[in-house]
């Protein structure tokens, strides 16, 4: 059981790393790095720097919620400490 614990945290941990990995780019690369690049495209008529800064990450962290809850479902499930 020792080495079905360890490849579970493996998986979980690979997990949160990829969806820690998309909200930073997000939040911090698109919102304040690459702002002034993706300032120059225009989204509802704002900047799209500033949109990912206001609204653009929002709507990812849902989707991002949404996707853990998914994938971890399935890691749950080839795992075999998923609830009924």
């Amino acid at each position: 059981m020792e080495d079905g614990g360890k490849a579970y945290w493996s998986a979980t941990l690979g997990l949160l790393s990829k969806i820690l990995a998309v909200w930073f780019l997000v939040s911090f690369g698109a919102g304040i790095l690459f702002a002034p690049a993706l300032n120059s495209i225009s989204l509802g008529g704002y900047p799209l720097g500033f949109w990912f800064a206001q609204q653009g990450a929002m709507y990812i962290f849902i989707a991002l919620i949404f996707y853990y809850k998914k994938k971890m479902g399935e890691i749950d499930r080839q795992f075999d400490v998923h609830e009924e």
